[in-house]
Parts: structure tokens; sequence; C-alpha cells
């Protein structure tokens, strides 16, 4: 029996939502034991969080440097790190844990900035770790259905892409935990909603169709008064061979929660999805009767069954597909340990879509900067 996989953890302590997250989403499949972290930035609270979480000791740390120094050097050293800071921490701790060939696995966006995402891109090239970015949307076994279908041809030639994600939390002025580092330019970046949310929509549509920006316009607001980054995001793609596309992620929308949806449409059919049931996937081919496909049910596909794991009617969620990443993240773990590449049908957001994302951040800001010029994505 493969033994699980040592994993350490920077930031996610006490009152750190996606930290949880992270944990109980490597718990799910067995895969993982966390047996080290630097929970906090303020030594006192990385303590007392790793004392909550039960780590030894001498395995909880003041500091990240500090834990991939030492880790690097025990014998039963962690083998990967979750990342799970404000993004500004994100490159120097990537940084840290690739150096002493670490496997890192961050969350999203890759980094606060596009030069920080280039240069991380370098430290990864120059490391024999991998490098797991969790855009975990990806996860969902309905998300992997609509990629297959799209490419077996079932919708034909793509033509429209849409994809939205409003929430309301931040219609008014907040000055909560999450909400001030998400707001803070020095901590978030230079992207908002765009950073937050609208990374997860461009990715999963990227992911699910396939296609490769073109160029984009963009039209960024900040409603709430002295707020510094966008809190709102309309923008209209353009993709290679044609297709077009329209993004919308706003966090000033009442009444939206996390209301993640994807439509895309080809010349012989549409699929549409929504992330807050996630196990339904409508397929419409033209000129028939609109069907629903279910997670586990009649019709599913095999890329669909691969990552499922209860039977269809029995709800299947957002934690199951952050999970998800994760038990793809030990799969290719232990094909490294093995000396080989991991099986074809693995597949995880990488470093090279965290680039990407940060690309359309850029561009987005660019754009609306410009009154709405079309732009290309910086390399």
């Amino acid at each position: 029996m493969v033994k699980p996989i040592r994993l350490g953890m920077v930031g996610g302590g006490n009152d750190a939502f996606i930290g949880g997250v992270h944990r109980i989403a490597s718990r799910i499949d067995g895969r993982f034991q966390l047996v080290a972290g630097a929970l906090s930035s303020t030594p006192e609270k990385a303590r007392a969080s790793g004392a909550a979480l039960g780590l030894d000791p001498a395995r909880t740390y003041d500091d990240f440097e500090a834990m991939a120094t030492r880790e690097a050097g025990l014998d039963d050293g962690i083998e990967a790190v979750a990342i799970v800071t404000p993004n500004h921490v994100h490159y120097a701790a990537a940084r840290a844990f690739l150096k002493q060939g670490i496997h890192v696995i961050c969350d999203k966006p890759l980094t606060a900035t596009l030069e920080d995402a280039r240069k991380l891109v370098k430290e990864a090239d120059d490391s024999d770790a991998l490098f797991v970015l969790t855009h975990n949307y990806t996860g969902y076994p309905m998300m992997r259905q609509a990629r297959q279908m799209v490419a077996e041809g079932q919708l034909g030639n793509l033509r429209v892409v849409q994809v939205e994600y409003p929430q309301d939390w931040l219609t008014k002025a907040d000055d909560s935990k999450q909400a001030s580092w998400r707001t803070d330019p020095a901590q978030s970046g230079v992207g908002g909603a765009t950073g937050d949310i609208g990374t997860h929509a461009f990715n999963l549509a990227s992911f699910v169709t396939g296609l490769e920006l073109e160029s984009l316009c963009a039209d960024l607001q900040a409603f709430v008064p002295g707020r510094e980054l966008d809190d709102n995001a309309h923008v209209m793609l353009r993709f290679k061979g044609g297709a077009r596309g329209m993004l919308w992620c706003s966090q000033v929308a009442p009444g939206n929660e996390n209301a993640l949806r994807l439509r895309v449409y080809g010349d012989k059919g549409g699929i549409e999805w929504a992330q807050e049931n996630p196990n339904q996937l409508w397929f419409t081919p033209f000129g028939e009767p609109k069907r629903l496909l279910t997670r586990g049910g009649a019709g599913a596909t095999d890329a669909a069954n691969r990552v499922t794991r209860i039977p269809g009617g029995h709800p299947e969620g957002y934690l199951e597909g952050f999970a998800t990443i994760y038990r793809e993240a030990a799969d290719a773990i232990e094909a490294h340990r093995a000396g080989h590449a991991p099986d074809p049908e693995v597949i995880y957001p990488t470093i090279a879509d965290g680039l990407v994302g940060m690309q359309f951040v850029d561009a987005c800001v660019r754009s609306s900067k410009q009154d709405g010029a079309w732009v290309t994505l910086a390399g």
C-alpha cells in the first residue's frame, strides 16, 4: 500500500477559510498527510494553529524559509507543500520550496504580479519539483465531461463562449480579514474581482473549450467608494480560430453567492453548467430537445466517471472537486517518485495555466485603462 504523501502548509492558520478547504481536500482520498506547517506570518498564531491541528511543535515553523530548509534535510521531510496565503506571498514561498525540490500545490492566482509570475515559471523550470495550481472547478466531473464532449466534436465548431462568476459579498465596504487583503493592491495585486474570481472563470472556459485567447477588451469598475481594485468586470473575448466570448465577474451583485456559470455553443450543439448545481450538465444538440446529463448517470463519459466517487443522486460538490485536484497531484507525485510521467488521463492546472491567468488579469487592467481597447496578452 502506497504511503500518504507527506504534506506541509504555508498559511491557512486559525480562522483562514481556504486553508481548511485545502486540508479537507487533501484528506478525502487518503493520499496526503499534513505533517508540518508555517501557518501564519505571526509566530504566536503559527504555533497556536499548529497545536490546534495536532502538528509536532518541532515541525511548526515561524516562517516558510526555515520550514523549506529544515524539511528538505529531514529523512521524513515533506514531499509537497500547499501554499494558501494571500497572493503577494505566493512567489517567495513557492520559490523557497522549489529550490529545495519540494513539490508545490499553490492556490490561485499564481502570484500578485505578472513579473513575479514570469520569474516563478523560470524557478519551476529550473526545479525538479512539480507545480500544481488549484483551479478547483476543473475538478468537477461534469466539467471533465464537458471537456471530453468538446474534444470529441459533439458541439461541432465552437462559436460562442459565455462565462460568468458573480458574488455579492463585497457589495458594501468590508473590513473583514478576507475582504481586506483581497481589496488591497499590496496583497492582492492589480486585480480585484478579476484576480480573485475572474481567473477562475477564464481558466474554466479555457479548460473546457481548449480555445486560446487572441485578444480582449475589458471594462473594469470599482463601484464601492474608496475601493482601489475592481469589484466588477465585463470582458469581451476573441479566440484564435474565430470563436467569440464574454466574461463577467462581479463581487457586487446582490443575490449571488458563488454563481459560476459556463455556456458553450457550436454549430452542432451547446452545453450549459452552473457551479451551484454542479452534478448536472445541460446538452442540446441542434434541432433536438434539451437533455439533462447527470454525474454518474446515463450518458456520463469516461472522463467524468474517472473522477466520480459516489453513485449518481448522492451530491458531490465543492470539496470533492477540490479533492480531485489533490488526487491528480498525488498521482503525478507518485509517478515522479517512480521516475516516469503520470498517466495521460491525469489532469491538473499547471504553472503554465497560472501564467496565462496573470496575463489575463494584466490584459484586463491595461484594456480598461485604455477605455476598453482591444489588447493581446503580454508575453
